[in-house]
């Protein structure tokens, strides 16, 4: 196994206990928001939540359209607006129907994006910016960013940190998101686009987050999340940061899901989705019968066949060495085999 290599560039930030806290019970309540999306009216709130990020997104840089307009323009409806902030909505549509082709490791994918997100926009759209920018609020300007000269590098030290940290990667999506914003890369359309980056980053971590975006609970909180980034410039770190959107994710978890599930509700929950998702005979086949794990480990990797043994080993709540052994013997018998590359390839479970 290559080894990862340490990154030579390792942004400022503090882990408090709160966040420690927080990571744990984050760990708690996303399997239960993936079940619930697994319900008869998963897809209309998938849908709904698809509507909510665009509209959030765009209203947070000053976008006045309505989620209504906003399902009006997804549906291919005619609304009257500016021709800007129609532009704007067609253009996040575009974005948002990518998500699932963007790694969210790659800087090359975040210059696509952008370019997407701000075509006909601006004209640096998809490319990092070449002059000076700057924030600014009511009473005048809040930050100034690095000059222009300074960003590629600025960003090819951030991605690879990113890649190759062994820092949780709910830190560092929030590390992601702060810094991203700090050095504000592009001319136009850096908060959208940091934000969408954030989703991704957590989307390593569990694809349920593609429906749980990082846009809605900004929108939420808005000063909050200013008077966050504020604080972590104060003390030259971002933890204060870490802290504010750790709490915004396991918060909106929380609210979309109701009463947590007891283990027995989850294992059943589990059985049931399995049972939908491979069929009763499934295990007939191979002449075995499924624990849990199993079930578990096979839904997760029918939903993103990309996983690491490390991301299923979180998600399951096995150690690694565990879901190591897991794999072994599922290949042995068969069940799963693998596709291409052990860096870039993919899961595939042999159901026929």
């Amino acid at each position: 196994m290559a080894k990862k290599l340490e990154p030579t560039y390792i942004p400022p930030f503090t882990v408090s206990a709160e966040a420690i806290n927080l990571i744990a019970e984050i760990s708690g309540q996303i399997e239960r928001y993936a079940i619930r999306m697994e319900q008869e009216d998963g897809l209309r709130l998938r849908k709904a939540n698809r509507i909510k990020t665009i509209h959030s997104s765009l209203a947070i840089e000053g976008n006045t359209l309505s989620e209504d307009e906003v399902r009006d323009i997804i549906d291919g409806k005619t609304v009257v607006a500016p021709i800007r902030q129609i532009q704007e909505v067609k253009n996040a549509i575009a974005t948002y129907e990518l998500y699932n082709t963007f790694d969210a490791f790659s800087e090359k994918d975040l210059l696509r994006a952008h370019g997407v997100m701000m075509q006909a926009l601006v004209e640096d759209a998809g490319r990092y910016r070449r002059g000076g920018v700057g924030v600014f609020g009511d009473k005048g300007l809040i930050h100034l960013a690095p000059p222009a000269d300074r960003v590629p590098m600025l960003m090819g030290d951030l991605f690879a940190w990113l890649k190759n940290s062994k820092d949780h990667l709910l830190i560092r999506s929030c590390v992601f998101h702060y810094e991203f914003e700090f050095i504000h890369p592009f001319i136009d359309g850096n908060g959208r686009t940091g934000r969408l980056w954030q989703s991704l980053i957590l989307g390593k971590l569990h694809p349920l987050f593609e429906h749980l975006p990082v846009e809605n609970m900004v929108y939420a909180n808005q000063q909050a999340y200013y008077n966050a980034i504020a604080a972590s410039s104060n003390v030259g770190q971002s933890g204060p940061f870490i802290d504010f959107m750790l709490k915004e994710i396991f918060n909106t978890l929380k609210a979309h899901q109701g009463e947590p599930l007891k283990n027995h509700e989850v294992n059943s929950s589990v059985e049931k989705e399995f049972g939908i998702k491979f069929g009763d005979e499934f295990g007939i086949k191979y002449g075995i019968k499924f624990g849990i794990n199993d079930k578990k480990l096979l839904l997760l990797l029918n939903s993103n066949p990309s996983f690491t043994a490390g991301d299923m080993a979180e998600q399951i709540g096995l150690s690694l060495r565990g879901v190591e052994k897991q794999i072994k013997r599922l290949k042995e018998l068969g069940v799963i085999s693998r596709q291409g590359s052990r860096k870039n390839g993919l899961w595939v479970i042999n159901k026929d």
